[in-house]
């Protein structure tokens, strides 16, 4: 077994005991729908908005529709629990921004991709794993999945993505985070975080 996938089994098990268990049916499909839906309304102005527009437009959605604070938690590591209460308020901040940011940058204009939500089916450890499909215009479709889980509140929010439905995000993220964090310290990461989302921005 890989180094990612055994974190990502790993990040499976600590979600199952980080988030209450409750019984999911097609509202998390629901909810990946509408973040695509919203997604694709935001790449069509993407040209007009700009990245500041399409940044403050997504950020209410990507931080409604994800769990960033349980994320960053999970993605920053072993030192989550080390970190001061103001270190971890700055952790999931810079995070919660980057996040944004990438959406902002990645999808940046509309070219004829289709969104496809296909399924759901049970995540290990609990949760939903809701199976979806992104097709470039004339290219082959992309797999992304989404491991969803009700919050704190029963909110069901989205708590990883799956790159061709196997590589965790979350688990990319910890491998390259908790590698800064060993060399420089929290405070290292946060700046970290603020500069890669400065530089997703305009030049």
């Amino acid at each position: 077994m890989t180094f990612m996938k055994s974190t990502a089994l790993v990040l499976l098990a600590l979600f199952a005991l980080a988030c209450p268990a409750r019984a999911e049916n097609a509202a998390a499909s629901d909810l990946v729908k509408s973040f695509y839906a919203q997604l694709s309304d935001t790449m069509k102005q993407g040209d007009r908005l700009g990245f500041d527009g399409r940044y403050k437009k997504l950020d209410p959605v990507v931080r409604k529709t994800f769990n960033l604070p349980l994320m960053t938690r999970f993605a920053v590591g072993p030192s989550w629990a080390k970190a001061q209460p103001d270190e971890q308020t700055q952790l999931v901040a810079a995070f919660s921004e980057f996040s944004v940011a990438t959406y902002a940058s990645r999808f940046a204009k509309y070219d004829g991709e289709t969104f496809d939500v296909l399924g759901e089916k049970p995540a290990s450890g609990g949760g939903v794993i809701v199976e979806t499909k992104l097709t470039p215009k004339g290219e082959e479709a992309v797999a992304l999945n989404y491991l969803v889980r009700p919050d704190e509140s029963g909110t069901l929010r989205i708590v990883d993505v799956f790159l061709d439905a196997t590589i965790s995000e979350l688990a990319t993220r910890r491998s390259e985070f908790t590698a800064i964090v060993k060399r420089e310290g929290l405070n290292a990461l946060v700046t970290a975080l603020s500069e890669k989302s400065k530089k997703m921005g305009p030049s």
